[in-house]
């Protein structure tokens, strides 16, 4: 017992827990006050109304994950080993402004070749604007992460987080239009930014003049061509996601795109935990890989695989078992047939957060042009499937099923890179495989008969019985040992 205490009191007292765990409930607030957000301005406006806002948002959003150039890795990567933090963390903002005006012109073109939709064409010329905000608050999250500083901006987006409840609340006492409602976001996301640039950074980094750098083109032709697999890897998750969306506002009704982003805004709450927990443990899986530290890489990866691989179970069998009742009590009777949708998309749960842990391993073991290759590969089977299928089928379970079908791909893909390089076994993925689908096939199965609150408690109580179980074996295995080396 006094052996597992002081287990929990040193991962309590590491910098990684405290990173995460601000990590995770910052991200779980900000979440739950932008999910308010999303669920008020889709209760108000009319369905039509609030789906060309949110094809005009997702354009923005796959345009400004690009714009990035997916440095964050690199730069986080980087200032680990580098002395003059400061510098660098100047350059890196100074670039991603750069990026940020380049990749607002290419919005606003894209906009209006896609669309012929006014509001669509307004709202995006509005949302481009925010792609400068974007790319500079995306620096200084980065900073933070690999400073280990993930409290400050929790702060600066909590604030924000409450701002944007705060302005979809008066929607209900004073309506305005859409457009005005785009202009407000905006607004804040301004403010935000200043208050990154003044409070949000981590200590002993100062980055207000940080346009003062000298930074020349060579410099960013130099990073870009080295590092340009991360444009790839750092854009693709959105890019993934929100392609579906502007294909099924070309292929399918517009209320379609309003059920894909319900059943995407849940999803985007539950996959809150593993891309907070991947993106925290990415510097100790750098630094385990400068060490040439393999065994360590291995107990940490086996730990949080472990953990992900519930985490995507328990997230899978809740959605499945309660959306029907969930999703009309959140979004309206409007939106009850996003319900189904959203159990199809949950699929992709059971893969989505191992998926992570390993692509930061590739990425930590400076495979990041496999990682990308991987990336690019997906997002072709996911749009192929889509397209393919919404041609025969105008169903929107087409694109749900595709981004399983891609995903698993992607995950295999992995396994292979990592089986390679024997950080895993055989044996550990084929029983992921095999555990992962009979458990899923028979809930589905025994779901049918059973209800819903009664198969749910009674998988999660035998699962936990035998975890408690054989975690408790080895306990007393580890401390038996220990005795004998006394």
């Amino acid at each position: 017992m006094k052996i597992i205490l002081n287990q929990i009191k040193h991962k309590f007292s590491s910098k990684i827990f405290k990173n995460s765990i601000w990590g995770v409930l910052g991200s779980l607030t900000q979440n739950i006050l932008l999910s308010l957000f999303y669920i008020l301005i889709a209760r108000h406006y009319s369905i039509d109304d609030f789906s060309e806002y949110l094809i005009a948002n997702s354009l923005y959003q796959m345009i400004v994950a690009f714009s990035a150039m997916g440095l964050g890795h690199w730069f986080i990567r980087e200032i680990v080993n580098t002395e003059n933090k400061t510098e660098l963390a100047a350059k890196f903002l100074k670039m991603q402004a750069y990026f940020g005006f380049l990749f607002l012109l290419v919005n606003i073109i894209l906009a209006l070749m896609l669309y012929e939709n006014t509001t669509v064409q307004k709202l995006s010329i509005l949302f481009s604007i925010n792609i400068i905000f974007d790319n500079i608050i995306y620096s200084i999250k980065n900073i933070n992460i690999a400073q280990f500083a993930q409290k400050k901006t929790v702060t600066v987006l909590s604030i924000e987080a409450f701002a944007k409840f705060g302005i979809a609340s008066l929607l209900f006492f004073y309506p305005f239009n859409i457009v005005v409602l785009t202009v407000i976001l905006i607004i804040i996301r301004f403010i935000t930014l200043n208050l990154f640039l003044k409070i949000g950074s981590a200590d002993g980094i100062k980055l207000t003049g940080f346009w003062k750098v000298s930074l020349s083109f060579d410099y960013i032709k130099t990073i870009l061509s080295k590092y340009w697999p991360f444009a790839i890897i750092g854009s693709a998750y959105v890019i993934y996601w929100k392609s579906s969306t502007l294909i099924i506002s070309k292929m399918l009704p517009l209320s379609a795109v309003a059920h894909y982003e319900n059943s995407f805004k849940i999803f985007s709450l539950a996959q809150l935990v593993p891309v907070v927990l991947s993106s925290t443990l990415l510097p100790k899986f750098v630094e385990y890989s400068k060490n040439n530290d393999t065994n360590s890489i291995k107990s940490l990866y086996n730990k949080i695989f472990l953990f992900c691989t519930l985490y995507g179970l328990a997230a899978f069998t809740f959605t499945y078992s309660f959306a029907d009742e969930i999703l009309p009590f959140i979004f309206g009777d409007k939106y009850a047939s996003s319900a189904v949708f959203t159990k199809e998309m949950f699929l992709t749960m059971l893969v989505f957060p191992t998926s992570l842990v390993q692509a930061n391993i590739l990425i930590s073991l400076k495979l990041e042009k496999l990682d990308m290759w991987f990336n690019i590969n997906s997002i072709i089977i996911n749009i192929t499937l889509c397209m393919v299928g919404l041609y025969f089928w105008s169903s929107l379970s087409v694109v749900n099923y595709s981004i399983f079908i891609s995903f698993i791909v992607f995950h295999i893909s992995q396994d292979i890179v990592l089986l390679k390089n024997k950080l895993i076994s055989w044996v550990h993925i084929l029983l992921f495989i095999v555990c992962t689908t009979s458990i899923v096939l028979t809930y589905i199965s025994i779901s049918k008969f059973v209800p819903s609150y009664i198969i749910f408690i009674g998988l999660w109580l035998t699962l936990g019985i035998i975890g408690f179980l054989f975690f408790g074996q080895r306990n007393k295995m580890l401390s038996s040992k220990i005795k004998k080396q006394k």
